[in-house]
């Protein structure tokens, strides 16, 4: 798992180059593609329930899912969540970042630092003895504190030998619900927030999540181990 993790998170890394105006998000795809193949990897979502491409890149009022297109080019202002899944031999390593196009409102950066922060947040509270609802409680509350939203149609999750196993994670609900964590166990923790409501309608493509209200939205992920030691952000690169 380290190893999957390991391309999601030079991946994403590359990518932050990448995001730039001017440039189209199937550019991004195919970049990411051949990044991962070339390093003995799999594109995790590519086929995925039929999802047709390798990397997720929802832009500005787009919450998740968003497909890759030559049509979809990148301007000054816009924020993009870009969503990475890896497979390496048996095991799914998964992250997603959002990234500034560009010179961005200070609302928008705003809205990255919370949602980024709440992701933080959340994995402080991946430790033994904790419950699963203690990640989403931390989250929600520290998320509408900010004055923003979490969105409930989608949620973290186990990953492992699958790339979505048992258990969900929600971004809300109340705390001390819900399995507890236990030394071993591996999450893909993942808020995504709403400058709005945290409704969500899907678009025709049937994939492309955006925000009811057409407000912006943003999304961070790891993925985590719980270990003795503490909790490995297992998508995060270590610091030379």
């Amino acid at each position: 798992m380290a190893l999957a993790c390991r391309i999601v998170a030079e991946a994403l890394e590359e990518l932050k180059g990448l995001v730039k105006p001017g440039v189209t998000t199937l550019e991004l795809d195919r970049f990411v593609e051949t990044f991962i193949l070339d390093r003995g990897g799999a594109p995790a979502f590519k086929g995925y329930r039929g999802y047709p491409n390798s990397l997720c890149t929802s832009i500005n009022s787009q919450v998740v899912h968003g497909i890759p297109s030559p049509h979809s080019m990148l301007e000054e202002g816009d924020i993009i969540s870009l969503d990475l899944g890896v497979y390496y031999d048996g095991y799914y390593g998964d992250g997603a970042v959002t990234y500034p196009v560009g010179n961005i409102s200070t609302s928008a950066r705003k809205l990255l630092d919370v949602t980024e922060d709440a992701l933080y947040e959340g994995i402080g509270m991946a430790r033994p003895g904790y419950r699963i609802s203690d990640i989403s409680s931390t989250i929600q509350t520290y998320v509408e504190k900010k004055g923003y939203s979490v969105v409930r149609d989608f949620v973290g999750h186990g990953i492992g030998r699958s790339l979505h196993e048992e258990p969900q994670i929600p971004n809300f609900g109340p705390s001390g619900q819900g399995p507890r964590i236990k030394e071993g166990m591996t999450f893909a923790i993942e808020p995504m927030v709403n400058a709005g409501d945290y409704a969500v309608v899907i678009m025709e493509d049937k994939w492309t999540a955006v925000t009811k209200d057409g407000s912006l939205s943003a999304h961070f992920e790891h993925t985590v181990a719980v270990t003795k030691d503490g909790t490995v952000i297992m998508t995060q690169l270590k610091k030379d």
